[in-house]
């Protein structure tokens, strides 16, 4: 091997351990990896600076001010509203009901917002009818996940590996080219989740006829007041006369922590930190008791407490504190809110709040004002995702029709372009559409023009340009043929479906650990240069690379949708396993299996 190729091996190298490692945002991983190599010589500066300019990525771009558009409209929210379902019923009909609209939607927008708006309602439904919450957030990503994948335009990576094609001299993809086997993935997905998913997601088991159910508990950190009739009160089995509907689930007691069920004598003294769980509904009872107050209420001292409110966010790589505990970023000063409890891994984390290090994907619960709602709702730094004001369908207004007249559309234009481009090969690029589409969104002031720059994830278009510069690294310097050459000499009897299944999982790989942008970057290259020695058309190769980095259910990592909706619903990295790992084998058996036949060698 080349010199060059072993700087390339070992920056491959660092850049796994540093996305492992949490070292830096992914966009500054990998333009340090970018400008490593265009130190060394194995890119031109040019080279570097072509990620950015690739089709895909400035498709992205504009496509963030698209999606930005349609979530502030209010669409999304409202047309969940529609589909929710109005009765109890079976989880065979209720899954599908949920995941087949929101798959639709996902093929047409960011996964992100589609996710991010239909959680709080997901959750208010699910409470109103009685259900267990847990059994329908996992399958609410899964499904943003699928419909993602049947578009040129559902996913980042998509366009990522569209945009690497034009680079390449070959052509693009169609809007629905990928359907033919995201689509089949996608009926098995539903099929799946419809009839093992009561069995598999955690939570209570649904039973249209049961009316008992796992509400969703908050957590709620309880000082007793100096003079307060409970101090010497006894513990019977976490409740205690005086706090009616809370559980106590600990006492801290001069840095000790008391759990009830192991200390059958416990009685409570003064300055006891007690936590306890209830229902939502149990704050103003919390806020209006006499004899306890809320850790942290000092700050709200000035505030009428029928004006708190609680919400739960979670942390986006946007997020200011980041690296912070939550002493140093002081929450009150930003946003004139109170931490009540923090969710990380499935976990609750209530003690030692003020020395916690905030990390992306938290889960934090808020005690704030009703302003705070009005002052956040759009901000990047976190994704608001319990607050609902109303659950009842609100009136479509003309801002939501126009919203969704742009974006059909847009959707239509892009259509016609297909159609013309087969039958008289005449093809606009897919960026005039959404360019198009992103304007008339601010023209007929749809969203507000404003700060318009927020609504672009800057890291994600970092992370994607050097992904492609450190792509061309790879190809310059003969890596990605030593790695074909010895794939193909792993499975040369097999042929080229065995090439292909390895570059399925390959990518799968990669997808949960670099995030799945920069996994389809990586792996490309190595595809086409397989192609070549196999002699067969890449075609295939790349459609199973672009079905692989849009498919991400085994883990919370590699998709933010799954990070996000972890945090939510405080699942477990065992949840995503049980549930996403018989998902990953079905898109991969059947992807090795249909993507030969519609695209053959």
């Amino acid at each position: 091997m080349t010199v060059e190729a072993y700087i390339v091996l070992i920056t491959l190298l660092y850049i796994v351990v540093a996305f492992l490692l949490e070292a830096m945002r992914p966009g500054l991983i990998l333009f340090s990896a970018a400008v490593i190599f265009m130190a060394t010589g194995v890119i031109t500066d040019a080279e570097l600076i072509a990620g950015f300019s690739n089709n895909g990525v400035v498709t992205i771009v504009v496509l963030f001010l698209v999606n930005e558009g349609i979530r502030q409209s209010g669409l999304i929210t409202r047309l969940a509203q529609a589909y929710l379902p109005r009765k109890k019923n079976p989880m065979p009909y209720l899954l599908p009901r949920i995941m087949i609209p929101v798959a639709v939607m996902s093929a047409f927008l960011n996964n992100l917002p589609v996710v991010v708006n239909t959680t709080p309602l997901l959750n208010k439904w699910a409470d109103i009818m009685r259900l267990s919450y847990k059994k329908f957030l996992i399958p609410l990503s899964y499904a943003a996940i699928l419909g993602g994948m049947c578009t040129l335009i559902g996913t980042s990576s998509n366009l990522v590996v569209h945009g690497l094609l034009l680079d390449s001299g070959y052509q693009g993809l169609h809007l629905f080219e990928l359907a033919k086997v995201g689509g089949i993935i996608s009926l098995f997905g539903f099929i799946y989740m419809a009839f093992l998913g009561n069995l598999l997601l955690p939570g209570k088991r649904i039973d249209p006829t049961d009316q008992d159910y796992d509400a969703k508990d908050y957590y709620y950190n309880l000082l007793l007041k100096a003079d307060s009739r409970l101090i010497g009160q006894p513990v019977f089995k976490g409740r205690i006369t005086g706090l009616n509907g809370l559980i106590i689930r600990s006492v801290e007691r001069n840095n000790r922590v008391i759990y009830p069920e192991k200390t059958p004598q416990l009685k409570l003294h003064s300055h006891d930190h007690i936590l306890v769980t209830g229902a939502s509904d149990r704050l103003n009872y919390i806020l209006a008791h006499k004899e306890v107050k809320l850790a942290g209420m000092e700050y709200l001292d000035n505030v009428n407490p029928q004006d708190l409110k609680q919400y739960e966010v979670v942390l986006s790589p946007r997020f200011a504190g980041l690296g912070l505990t939550i002493k140093e970023f002081n929450f009150f000063e930003h946003f004139n809110a109170v931490v009540l409890a923090v969710h990380r891994n499935g976990e609750r984390i209530t003690a030692n709040l003020n020395n916690l290090k905030l990390k992306v994907g938290d889960n934090v619960v808020l005690l704030a004002t009703a302003q705070f709602a009005d002052t956040w709702e759009t901000s990047s730094m976190f994704y608001l995702v319990n607050y609902v004001r109303d659950y009842r369908p609100e009136k479509t207004s003309t801002k939501k029709w126009l919203a969704f007249s742009i974006l059909g559309g847009m959707v239509l234009a892009i259509v016609i372009n297909e159609l013309v481009a087969w039958g008289y090969g005449m093809r606009l690029n897919i960026f005039f559409f959404v360019a198009v589409a992103a304007l008339l969104l601010f023209w007929f002031r749809v969203m507000p023009q404003q700060n318009y720059t927020r609504a672009v994830s800057w890291d994600l278009v970092v992370t994607i340009a050097s992904a492609l510069a450190v792509s061309r690294g790879i190809q310059n310097a003969g890596v990605a043929e030593i790695l074909a050459q010895d794939a193909i000499g792993i499975v040369r009897s097999l042929g080229p479906a065995a090439v292909l299944a390895i570059i399925f999982l390959f990518t799968s790989l990669l997808n949960e650990i670099i995030t799945n942008n920069a996994a389809v970057a990586l792996v490309y290259p190595i595809a086409l240069v397989a192609a070549q020695l196999l002699n067969v058309d890449p075609k295939p190769f790349v459609i199973a690379i672009a079905i692989a980095g849009a498919s991400s259910f085994m883990t919370a990592r590699g998709y933010r949708a799954n990070l996000i909706i972890k945090a939510i619903g405080k699942y477990s990295r065992k949840d995503f396993l049980l549930v996403g790992t018989p998902m990953q084998v079905m898109a991969f058996i059947l992807s090795v299996w249909l993507i030969p036949y519609f695209w053959p060698f």
